[in-house]
């Protein structure tokens, strides 16, 4: 009986692969990592993991019969092949480790030793900062202008799906709650209730805009704020100062992820409270305010003069994801 170790350590990295997509579903950290709307293909890799964990089990052990029967065919095969060739295409997994094996697995075992080994950080203000902070929601501004710019409007909204941004591939949401709690189970909402969804933020007494529906309102807001001007508005989020901004100003952030942290994207309002000097970065508010228009950098962007705020925990799921409309 002959062990190959090689053989044995692909088995090894199978089974840590799948025992770290387990893990991360285990402790709910997966949704720190990817859209809730791919949890289950990320269920599926698992299984697929330990399925082919237990093909790889049988080709670690071989016998000695086993062995000089490869032998014998290995070498009729060689007779029709240079040494070279027949060493490149017949590799069992018993061959020395090269330079370039030893790179191979160590790409392979990266992810796996920070994916057990470092937490799953969360997106904060540094990464803000770095992806443009109060710039980027000027150009989202631009971009919303710019695509509703042929759009007739009127005092009630047109309840049109191309208004919304479906490029963004949205996410899968349960019935609308005013609660702004994190919901970690998700489905699919029908064209009726997305344009429900719409209807009450025009209507409501005032806007709340908990974690399902916030990047829609959000959009709607920032699309035409002169129609928000003057309404109540309450929502959480996470602080982000910036330079050039007054003393009394800071913005209130969320990201919004469409598949993966690789894609996220800074969303939140410019707000102004006179507590915001005794604020600091990455600390999480829920507040209450109401909504004006202010311009930066020529762009003008809606503007939350805060009555109310209170500091609160950093929610287990601190992201934000699209809605996913039906189609039927």
């Amino acid at each position: 009986m002959k062990i190959h170790f090689q053989q044995a350590l692909r088995a090894l990295i199978l089974l840590a692969f799948c025992g770290l997509i387990f893990q991360l579903h285990y402790t709910g950290d997966i949704t720190k990592y990817i859209n809730p709307k791919y949890v289950r293909l990320s269920q599926s890799a698992s299984i697929l993991f330990l399925f082919l964990f237990f093909i790889q089990i049988t080709r670690i052990w071989t016998s000695k019969r086993e062995e000089e029967g490869h032998e014998h065919h290995h070498g009729e095969n060689c007779r029709h092949h240079d040494d070279h060739s027949c060493s490149h295409h017949h590799d069992h997994g018993d061959t020395p480790f090269t330079g370039k094996k030893l790179l191979s697995y160590s790409i392979i075992l990266f992810p796996l030793l920070t994916g057990f080994f470092l937490p799953a950080k969360t997106l904060d203000a540094s990464i803000a900062e770095k992806k443009g902070g109060l710039a980027i929601l000027g150009n989202q501004k631009q971009e919303v202008n710019t695509s509703a710019g042929s759009d007739e409007k009127a005092d009630e909204p047109d309840i049109d799906l191309e208004d919304y941004s479906l490029e963004e591939e949205l996410e899968e949401v349960e019935e609308l709650e005013h609660d702004l709690s994190v919901n970690e189970e998700v489905q699919e909402i029908s064209n009726e209730e997305f344009e429900q969804l719409k209807k009450d933020l025009y209507s409501a007494p005032a806007i709340k805009m908990d974690d399902k529906v916030f990047s829609l309102y959000y959009e709607e807001i920032s699309k035409d704020i002169d129609k928000f001007i003057g309404r109540e508005i309450e929502f959480q989020g996470f602080i982000y100062k910036e330079e050039g901004l007054a003393s009394n100003q800071l913005v209130i952030s969320r990201f919004l992820i469409t598949h993966c942290v690789a894609d996220a994207s800074m969303i939140g309002f410019l707000s102004e409270m006179e507590e915001a000097p005794e604020l600091y970065d990455n600390m999480w508010v829920k507040v209450r305010g109401v909504i004006q228009k202010e311009a930066y950098n020529g762009t003008e962007l809606p503007l939350i003069k805060i009555k109310e705020w209170q500091e609160i925990e950093e929610p287990f799921i601190p992201y934000l994801y699209p809605l996913t409309i039906k189609i039927l």
